[in-house]
């Protein structure tokens, strides 16, 4: 029988003393990624505990600490992850930045071959370019006649509560890009979905703008992580 290095004082068995089929980077070698559970997944990138856990149990504090959701988790800053015992700047930088590659990833899935039917089909495509950012950001999307993207541009970006927009320049890059319709869209960092007044004004001078070109404005839709507001749906436009 196996003798195993158990921590006197603790009880806890170190995951080197572990069966090899128990050991995440092992189990992942064998058996894939899927077979890993979220803990153990991001124990490999903690690659070590504290002296009182394991990387794993450290794992689990950390999904505990943002209710067991991997997207609350993702949405820390490194002053919150720091802020759990047994993570110290190295093992939260490493974490943020699998997370920032991961929305990088997800925000490459946009080709311009890619159509937009629906508010949702924004929401997909938008949201991991800005609907987790705590400031303002002003997106345009810009369609031919099958709604196929031709080009997405950051029209303008803000503060906490609002951002400055250039109207001329939203209809400049409609008529270099030869769009026939277009879609704007930003966030709202505060969480509140409802447009404000300003949005509503904005909005109304897009539109008679795009109008004067012969160009649709589709939507606008306000983001929030996975929530959107869509103008279209609301019957605002």
């Amino acid at each position: 029988m196996t003798s195993h290095n158990t921590d006197i004082e603790t009880g806890r068995i170190p995951i080197r003393e572990w069966s090899c089929q128990d050991r995440p980077r092992e189990k992942f070698a064998a058996r894939g990624a899927s077979a890993l559970s979220d803990a153990e997944l991001i124990a490999i990138l903690l690659r070590t505990g504290t002296a009182t856990d394991s990387a794993v149990d450290l794992a689990k504090r950390l999904l505990a600490s943002s209710g067991n959701q991997l997207n609350r988790l993702a949405d820390s800053d490194l002053n919150q992850l720091t802020g759990v015992k047994g993570v110290g700047t190295a093992k939260a930088t490493t974490l943020l930045a699998a997370f920032e590659l991961c929305h990088r990833m997800l925000s490459e899935r946009v080709t311009e071959a890619q159509q937009i039917l629906t508010s949702y089909d924004v929401m997909n495509i938008m949201q991991d370019k800005i609907a987790r950012l705590k400031h303002e950001e002003f997106w345009a999307i810009y369609l031919n006649q099958a709604s196929k993207i031709l080009k997405i541009c950051q029209i303008g970006k803000g503060g906490l509560t609002t951002t400055a927009v250039d109207v001329r320049l939203i209809m400049q890059e409609a008529i270099t890009s030869g769009a026939t319709n277009l879609i704007v869209c930003h966030n709202h960092p505060s969480g509140s979905l409802r447009p404000s007044q300003k949005d509503l004004e904005l909005t109304k001078q897009i539109n008679q703008a795009a109008k004067l070109f012969n160009i649709h404005l589709t939507d606008h839709i306000i983001l929030h992580k996975r929530s959107y507001f869509s103008f279209l749906e609301e019957g605002i436009l």
